[in-house]
């Protein structure tokens, strides 16, 4: 992502120092809608839109997350927040019995961590692309195409997480701001992503791959 304008002559800072702090304010209104915690994948999708939307100079503020987050159809997001803690729960579930010592239960443990590190990787991959904002099926269905064809962006995608999770360990009042870093991050890779699909295929994505739909558009 790069910076909508260069410093003006006499500014102290820059647009990207301004998009920084931007980005930490994101975080704290996205930590606050995760609260819930079925809504963790609109909240992070939300966010990964407020700033994909900096790309073509709209605002990148608190006010403008929560007009999109409004905008949400609030079944399906509920529907895939539900779908989510289910599936964190089956995997905790299954790692836990492992540990009791059930037979081959090193070997089912890592084919577990390692199914639910893919299934973690395309989940985020699905946050950042547009079609969540309306479409969580299409979302994961092209976030599992990414994620086959570019197994480096997932790496980066769980490295991002771990991240956010170390720095919020660390200091608990982190847990605050994480999230914009980490949603930043996924919209970055999911940039990148794109444009090595336009590269490799010589043709320009539909406006509507690239940003957020018209109808999830704050004024």
């Amino acid at each position: 992502m790069s910076a909508a304008r260069t410093r003006e002559p006499g500014e102290i800072f820059g647009p990207r120092t301004t998009l920084f702090a931007d980005v930490l304010s994101i975080g704290v209104v996205t930590a606050l809608a995760c609260l819930p915690v079925v809504t963790v994948p609109a909240a992070l999708s939300t966010a990964c839109a407020v700033l994909r939307g900096f790309r073509d100079n709209r605002p990148v503020t608190a006010g403008r997350y929560l007009a999109l987050l409004r905008r949400r159809p609030l079944g399906r997001d509920l529907v895939a927040g539900f779908t989510a803690l289910a599936g964190v729960l089956l995997l905790t579930a299954d790692l836990a019995l492992a540990a009791a010592g059930l037979p081959g239960a090193r070997a089912f443990s890592v084919v577990a961590a390692l199914a639910g590190a893919g299934a973690l990787a395309v989940a985020l991959r699905a946050c950042a692309r547009p079609e969540s904002a309306t479409d969580w099926r299409a979302a994961v269905r092209r976030a599992a195409g990414d994620a086959v064809r570019d197994p480096g962006g997932s790496a980066l995608v769980l490295l991002a997480l771990a991240a956010a999770v170390l720095c919020a360990w660390m200091m608990l009042p982190l847990a605050f701001l994480a999230p914009g870093p980490l949603a930043l991050a996924l919209t970055a890779i999911d940039v990148r992503d794109a444009g090595a699909r336009r590269r490799a295929g010589g043709t320009r994505p539909a406006r509507k791959h690239l940003s957020v739909p018209p109808e999830q558009e704050a004024a």
